[in-house]
């Protein structure tokens, strides 16, 4: 990955704070041309330092009012891709991670309410071979919600 500049670095910085910022306007504030930072953008997403761009919906807008975390103790470390392959098919995990700690695993998901969180535990999470336990932690409230700081010197 090629070392990023000060013009690379504010790119992010701007872009990071709202995505859908013409470019014109990027560059503008950049100083330099549209085709400028059209090429810069498209080589940070090429060396995948930017990884995505999108909308982000509401979970909530869609009924899933309950956002919980699961630690989930495995086994044998060595499941780990197997369980992940049967994680993916269960539509209400948007995050998964392999941990240190007291978890193998930590899983972000979204229910509708806590029956249906019920049944994602019992009935999909604790039922997938080498799942040996759960932890469930509800999040009552997000209070941070950001993306890394980029300095900009």
């Amino acid at each position: 990955m090629e070392k990023l500049d000060n013009l690379d670095r504010k790119i992010l910085s701007i872009l990071s704070n709202n995505a859908r910022i013409p470019f014109k306007d990027v560059a503008e504030e950049c100083g330099v041309s549209r085709a400028a930072i059209h090429q810069r953008v498209q080589r940070l997403a090429e060396d995948g330092i930017i990884t995505g761009s999108g909308f982000k919906v509401n979970p909530k807008a869609l009924g899933y009012s309950t956002c919980t975390y699961v630690g989930i103790t495995l086994e044998k470390g060595s499941m780990y891709k197997q369980v992940v392959e049967r994680l993916m098919h269960i539509p209400e995990i948007v995050e998964c991670h392999f941990t240190t700690g007291p978890y193998t695993m930590l899983a972000k998901l979204y229910a509708r309410d806590n029956e249906q969180l019920m049944d994602l535990l019992n009935n999909q999470l604790q039922e997938i071979p080498g799942v040996v336990a759960t932890e469930t932690l509800i999040s009552l409230e997000q209070s941070i919600k950001r993306t890394i700081a980029i300095d900009v010197k």
